[in-house]
């Protein structure tokens, strides 16, 4: 057999989106190979933003041109939230929706559509998988859905309502991963700070986390993804101060930094509890680092608004930013608000990325001289604790942790020498 019969025998996943997406991947890669699947693409999308469905259609169009014969199947947000425009497709052979996406049978089905009410999901099924294909980090989901409606917002339609996985499921998942070697895992979800809320006892996020390191205690690093900042619990608080593999590295969906734009966004967060909260997690590990999600252009941003989102990267000392011009969502309480004209969205959020840029690179060089502890993930590069990027000088084998001096800062990641090797 060819290499070329090779690749046409294997499930390809092109994922698009957030790490949850990123979990469901591997699953849909099981469920895929387990159907028997010779010849098959899935494009597994992402609603947050119209390039991002963009993307995803160029994709669907590429993998057509390139592999005639393969069926192609598309899910994820965006196929839930508008399963015809993705079926009316000629590249297109079937659409699954995101609850069915994780169900084996929807591999050996032959409807064309298969997408059911999203809002009638209850409960978030457990998929125990074994690896991720090309990572040195695993993705665990501990939560889908979200039960806030912020304006600018349509992916509750395409994940449904809040639903939590029990913390029993989510140690075994973990357990698993960790005994196949991955020594950092990363909590995923779409509101992850809402975890819990639908569990019996209503445990919090904080109580889960603490729960899941003492019944995994051969996991070496833990990682939070994107949580919504009002809802830091006191639990989860005291574990950033007092568990040291919880890695000091929290991004935060934010959005804005000036109140009106937060109300008109129906964010549940003022711009003085953003900062109050950067400033007690600061307290309580200094050597904390924050990312944040943030939105250039929203509706009704004036000059003034969009300098006190400006000046929230310092007043909240960020150091890796997520900026996204905004993007209107058909169906969205914000699509109907008078908009900002597209070039000064565009000009505001490069900006933003400017700012975000500058400090990036004062973090950056601010740890040169520092021994990191450095997460391989290819040869040549890694992750610190922190999240920083690293080149690494001699290369290192992917999964690995090992501690390196930083000797310089050069293309926007740092330079390490080993110090010692780890064989973990």
């Amino acid at each position: 057999m060819t290499s070329k019969d090779t690749m046409k025998r294997v499930p390809d996943i092109i994922t698009f989106g957030c790490r949850l997406n990123t979990y469901e991947s591997e699953v849909i890669r099981g469920h895929a190979a387990l159907a028997g699947a010779t010849d098959m693409v899935v494009v597994n999308t992402c609603a947050v933003t119209r390039e991002a469905e963009r993307q995803a259609r160029q994709a669907i169009r590429r993998a057509r041109r390139e592999r005639p014969e393969a069926q192609i199947i598309v899910t994820g947000c965006a196929a839930q939230i508008d399963p015809a425009t993705y079926a009316d497709m000629p590249e297109v052979d079937r659409v699954i929706g995101n609850s069915e996406k994780l169900e084996p049978s929807s591999y050996t089905s032959d409807a064309p559509i298969l997408v059911n009410d999203i809002m009638s999901v209850r409960e978030t099924a457990n998929h125990l998988i074994q690896g991720f294909e090309e990572r040195a980090r695993a993705f665990v989901q501990v939560q889908q859905g979200c039960d806030h409606r912020c304006t600018f917002c349509i992916i509750p339609f395409g994940r449904g309502n809040s639903r939590s996985v029990p913390i029993g499921q989510i140690a075994t998942q973990v357990r698993a991963l960790v005994a196949n070697g991955y020594a950092e895992i990363v909590l995923s979800g779409v509101d992850i700070s809402s975890y819990g809320g639908d569990l019996p006892g209503q445990p919090s996020l904080g109580q889960m986390v603490r729960r899941l390191l003492a019944q995994v205690p051969e996991l070496r690093r833990l990682r939070i993804s994107s949580i919504d900042c009002i809802e830091v619990d006191p639990e989860l608080k005291r574990l950033f101060a007092e568990e040291e593999r919880l890695m000091p590295h929290l991004h935060l969906s934010l959005q804005s930094g000036d109140d009106m734009i937060l109300k008109r966004m129906k964010r549940r967060h003022s711009r003085s509890e953003a900062i109050a909260l950067c400033d007690e997690l600061r307290r309580l590990r200094p050597d904390i680092v924050f990312g944040a999600d943030i939105i250039a252009g929203f509706p009704t941003e004036t000059d003034a608004m969009f300098q006190n989102t400006l000046a929230l990267i310092e007043d909240c000392g960020l150091t890796w930013l997520h900026v996204f011009p905004y993007s209107e969502r058909a169906g969205t309480p914000a699509a109907r608000m008078p908009q900002i004209a597209a070039a000064e969205r565009k000009s505001r959020a490069a900006r933003l990325r400017a700012a975000g840029e500058a400090a990036k690179q004062a973090y950056l060089n601010s740890r040169v001289g520092t021994i990191e502890e450095i997460l391989v993930e290819t040869p040549e590069t890694g992750r610190t604790a922190h999240f920083a990027p690293v080149s690494l000088e001699v290369p290192n084998r992917p999964g690995a942790i090992f501690a390196a001096q930083v000797d310089r800062v050069e293309k926007g990641a740092l330079c390490a020498t080993a110090a010692k090797r780890d064989a973990a």
